[in-house]
């Protein structure tokens, strides 16, 4: 599914436009984007939760040379599914 299909799928089941609904699922998108920028976790009971996690520095290995390169340290989203949307998939 994709964001216009989303968009669509919100529309018909909350009976939004789709200028609506697209507002609706950009506002959702920029919460979760806000929230987690600033260092907080987005929990939504029974479907998930997303936090950010930190990555430590580590060393790569360029696969075409085989040079050795510096990957930096970083801030990654991570996205954790909750129990009912497990069993929802798993059923």
């Amino acid at each position: 599914m994709n964001k216009n299909e989303l968009v669509s799928s919100v529309a018909e089941k909350t009976g939004l436009s789709k200028s609506q609904a697209v507002a609706a699922v950009d506002a959702f998108i920029e919460s979760v984007t806000g929230s987690l920028k600033q260092g907080g976790d987005v929990r939504l009971p029974g479907f998930g939760a997303f936090e950010v996690s930190h990555r430590a520095a580590s060393k790569g290995r360029n696969p075409s040379t085989g040079a050795e390169i510096d990957i930096p340290a970083r801030n990654v989203p991570k996205f954790s599914a909750g129990k009912s949307l497990k069993e929802a998939v798993n059923s």
